[in-house]
């Protein structure tokens, strides 16, 4: 038990000495350099072979470079930047009732039957008979009724790096967005796969045509450290069977 009680409180201390750093002043920036997008950005292209000097179009204002004047800068390459657009307003409503309800009656008599009900009840103690032999009862009803609400409402614009091309041409993009507020920092997540084509003239694309999207919205801070229960409420939520 001496032994026990010491690890108790050190695995109950542990869990909160990444947050004893944040006391009096607000938390600190997530590193751009440790993600996938700086690493996508900072790693040296592949060489493009140059183009025929023989070749008029490489004069021509109408070049399909992406660095002539009406060239497409969509994002198409690993380490480019497009904006994701995230406009969400969804509403369901589901409801539904189920009533039910059974009753059923039975009897059974045998008032005569060959004068044999009439010999047994000689026998019989005071007060029975056989000419209401068997009498049955039964009733049953169920109700049932449920309802969903939900309402979402979420509009944001972020930036996201292409990290990777696929063999099929799809992008695999990721962006990320942190905004402190006095100390409170509000995170935003975005990743997922696209498809060049889906990605307008403007460099950007809407969420609903990323797959596999993943979009996160929160914060970390003060404030959302206050909204969570304690690690020791959520243990005893966890085990407590009750």
């Amino acid at each position: 038990m001496r032994l026990i009680i010491p690890v108790l409180l050190l695995l109950t201390i542990l869990p909160s000495c990444g947050r004893l750093g944040h006391l009096g002043k607000a938390p600190e920036f997530t590193p751009i350099e440790a993600g996938n997008q700086h690493h996508a950005m900072s790693v040296t292209p592949l060489p493009v072979s140059l183009e025929d000097p023989r070749d008029s179009a490489s004069a021509s204002l109408w070049s399909r470079d992406r660095r002539s004047l009406l060239g497409d800068r969509r994002a198409g390459t690993r380490g480019d930047i497009m904006t994701i657009v995230i406009e969400i307003d969804e509403r369901a409503e589901i409801s539904n009732s189920t009533q039910r309800s059974r009753d059923g009656s039975e009897n059974l008599s045998l008032p005569s039957f060959f004068g044999i009900p009439q010999r047994i009840n000689e026998k019989l103690p005071a007060g029975a008979s056989l000419d209401d032999a068997v009498t049955t009862n039964s009733n049953s009803s169920s109700a049932g009724a449920g309802s969903v609400r939900r309402n979402e409402k979420l509009t944001l614009r972020v930036a996201a790096t292409v990290v990777d091309v696929l063999q099929n041409g799809v992008l695999r993009i990721e962006g990320s967005q942190e905004v402190r507020v006095n100390f409170e920092i509000r995170e935003l997540l975005v990743s997922g796969y696209v498809r060049p084509e889906d990605i307008s003239r403007q460099n950007e694309i809407t969420y609903d045509k990323i797959a596999s999207a993943r979009i996160s919205y929160g914060g970390r801070g003060q404030i959302s450290d206050v909204q969570q229960p304690r690690y020791g409420q959520q243990i005893a939520d966890i085990i407590l069977p009750f």
